[in-house]
C-alpha cells in the first residue's frame, strides 16, 4: 500500500482529483511520487512535453523564478475547466527553497489564476490547486 501524506486516509489520487480518462502531465515529480498514486486511473494518458487541452498538471519546485517562467505555459496548456497543482517544499522539510504557498498565490492571481485547494503530497511536499477564475472560462 502507498504511503498516504498527513493525518488523511485519503488517497493521493483522490485529493489531486485525477479522473478516469484525463490527459496529464507531471513535471518534475519527486523520485518516490509515482509510489504515492495508489489506485491512478488506467485511462489516463500521460504527456511528458507541453501539450495543449490538458486536463491536469502537476510541478514541483524548489525555485520562485523556474514557477515564475513556467507558469504562464502551465496555463496555456490546460482546458478551460483544467487544474494546475504546483508542489513546493514545507517549511517542516528543511529542504532549501524560497516558494512559499503565498508566493504561488501572488503569482496565480497576477496571470488570472485562483487558489482553490491544498492538500499535502507527502512529508516534503505541498501542493496548491489552481483554476482559471471562472469568469475567464
Amino acid at each position: 500500500m502507498a504511503m498516504q501524506a498527513g493525518y488523511s486516509n485519503t488517497s493521493l489520487v483522490k485529493k489531486l482529483g485525477i479522473k478516469p480518462g484525463f490527459k496529464i502531465r507531471f513535471v518534475d515529480p519527486p523520485e518516490h511520487y509515482f509510489d504515492l498514486l495508489e489506485g491512478l486511473p488506467a485511462d489516463i494518458v500521460v504527456f511528458e512535453e507541453p501539450t495543449p487541452g490538458l486536463d491536469f498538471v502537476h510541478y514541483f519546485t524548489k525555485q520562485a523564478a523556474s514557477l515564475e517562467r513556467d507558469l504562464p505555459a502551465f496555463k496555456q496548456e490546460i482546458v478551460p475547466n483544467g487544474t494546475i497543482w504546483i508542489s513546493w517544499p514545507k517549511k517542516a522539510s528543511k529542504v532549501p527553497t524560497d516558494v512559499t504557498e503565498d508566493v504561488i498565490r501572488n503569482l496565480a492571481v497576477s496571470i488570472g489564476l485562483v487558489d482553490v485547494k491544498v492538500c499535502a503530497v507527502d512529508t516534503v511536499w505541498s501542493a496548491l490547486k489552481l483554476v482559471i477564475r471562472v469568469k475567464d472560462r
